[in-house]
């Protein structure tokens, strides 16, 4: 029996279609993933089912019946829920504190914390979500924070649950224990729809794939009845490669170390150490991936080789040249790019339009500029440029960057940075958010890079991806190297030990 049928959902945003009249339904008790390339229409989907969206065409049924879902508090009433890719927790207040936030339990304002406590523990035990519910929230692994969004939408009643790119950060062991819990509810007749770039999980932990492409539904399959190839090929009209990425074997001139860490330590305001005496080398023609679980000094030390941050110990070497002084535009000068895990704050001005944010980093320079004028023949030649060859859709050069998918955005960032040629790049999470296509494409342009006798630090959550990409693999949890391994059939059992804590006396 469907729980949810969505007929002729459409939504517009000025000239461009996010979602083309689509139909789409989740049955009582199954996992449904939700399939497409980055601007396929999936989110803005998701968001006219939780009410962030209005939808210009189209009805929704619920458990049988017509639904009008204007709001987030709209759909929590009628019992959907939804995990974002971000999560919406105060990190100052304790789990309890958040699960509760907004509401009124039993007894507000003065309710019973214990009766509360063990109705949560009730509910842990129940669905497999092992968690401390009187620790402030930035005390929290990212895992457990996953797990307290989780009964977030439970203690709300949430018959449909809605989780966007749910194992982005987590380590494979999270992954492992995060789709445990997932068949858990499904046993205890919970509906999930579950969106996810990541074709392997959708083949091991799903019962059903609907595919979007440009806005529209392309097929609905049953998961045991497809497969990898041609659920790719459904997503982008091809078939996707599973080649490794061809590696140059550069000469031993071309090897010298391009950068050099040295004691690198930053201690913050409170006197904690978000990084504590990392020392690291990066060759020429290398990609050195940094792995570790997501918020464990990867962000701290990217920042500090690109300038952001100041030392509180230690330097940076580049070409023999200690720039540990120079500003984030002298290294970038230098040959420095970066890519941010945080689009939005540190890559992109939002309001901005697309050729405006092409040349953020150049714009004061020749050929962009002369004398303090823009010179918009060369902008506009640059963005398309950038457009053509980094395949990012946009409506127009005039459109704000606000407007395009969280993938297009990354194509744009990373474009940026790659077209001047940098001698390193440091690229923190560079595929997050993005689909299996536009992921094949920006690895091979980091692979492209290196293969140039460029070096790349590669900062990932994902560790399939570091082990596709790096030449050598270093380790970090709580601002220090756990150990530095060659990328020669690396044991993934001992990685996932090192990123709980675990170190290695002897690196590569």
């Amino acid at each position: 029996m469907d729980l949810l049928e969505l007929r002729g959902i459409t939504k517009r945003f000025g000239s461009n279609t996010a979602n083309d009249h689509i139909d789409f339904t989740v049955r009582e008790g199954e996992i449904h993933a939700l399939f497409g390339e980055n601007g396929a229409g999936k989110t803005t989907l998701m968001n006219i089912l939780f009410g962030l969206y209005d939808a210009d065409e189209g009805e929704i049924f619920f458990n049988g019946k017509k639904v009008n879902i204007h709001s987030p508090l709209d759909a929590i009433e009628l019992g959907i829920g939804m995990v974002h890719q971000h999560f919406m927790l105060v990190q100052r207040m304790t789990l309890l504190q958040n699960l509760v936030l907004g509401l009124k339990p039993e007894g507000y304002p003065l309710y019973n914390k214990k009766r509360l406590l063990n109705k949560f523990e009730s509910l842990a035990e129940q669905y497999g979500l092992a968690i401390d519910l009187n620790t402030p929230v930035r005390q929290l692994s990212v895992g457990a924070q996953q797990r307290g969004e989780i009964m977030k939408t439970l203690y709300r009643n949430a018959k449909l649950i809605i989780l966007d790119e749910p194992t982005a950060v987590l380590t494979p062991q999270e992954t492992e224990d995060f789709f445990a819990i997932l068949k858990s509810l499904k046993s205890n007749g919970h509906s999930i729809i579950l969106i996810s770039h990541k074709l392997q999980e959708l083949m091991d932990n799903t019962d059903r794939v609907t595919v979007l492409r440009d806005g529209k539904v392309v097929t609905t399959v049953n998961t045991a009845e497809t497969t990898p190839k041609e659920l790719s090929n459904y997503m982008i009209g091809r078939e996707l490669s599973d080649a490794p990425y061809q590696r140059i074997d550069l000469s031993q001139e071309d090897t010298l170390p391009l950068l050099e860490a040295e004691h690198v330590t930053i201690r913050e305001k409170n006197g904690l150490f978000s990084l504590n005496d990392i020392s690291l080398s990066l060759n020429k023609g290398e990609i050195l991936g940094v792995a570790g679980v997501d918020g464990n000094g990867q962000k701290e030390l990217a920042e500090a080789i690109t300038g952001i941050r100041k030392l509180t110990e230690g330097r940076i070497i580049l070409e023999d040249t200690d720039i540990s002084s120079l500003s984030v535009r002298q290294r970038f000068e230098k040959g420095i790019s970066y890519v941010s895990d945080d689009r939005h704050a540190d890559s992109l001005i939002m309001d901005a339009d697309v050729q405006d944010n092409t040349i953020l980093r150049q714009y004061y320079r020749s050929p962009f500029s002369n004398r303090g004028v823009i010179n918009r023949e060369k902008v506009v030649t640059e963005s398309n440029n950038l457009i053509e060859q980094y395949h990012i859709k946009t409506d127009s050069l005039q459109s704000k960057v606000r407007l395009l998918s969280g993938g297009n955005q990354q194509k744009l960032i990373l474009g940026r940075e790659l077209s001047g040629t940098p001698k390193l790049v440091v690229a923190c999470q560079p595929t997050r958010g993005l689909d299996i296509g536009a992921t094949e494409q920006m690895r091979g342009y980091l692979m492209d890079c290196r293969n140039k006798g460029n070096s790349v630090l590669l900062i990932s959550t994902d560790l399939d991806e570091i082990i596709r990409m790096a030449d050598r693999i270093l380790v970090i949890n709580s601002g220090t190297v756990m150990g530095i391994l060659k990328n020669e059939n690396p044991d993934i059992n001992l990685i996932g030990r090192m990123m709980a804590g675990e170190k290695q006396e002897e690196s590569a």
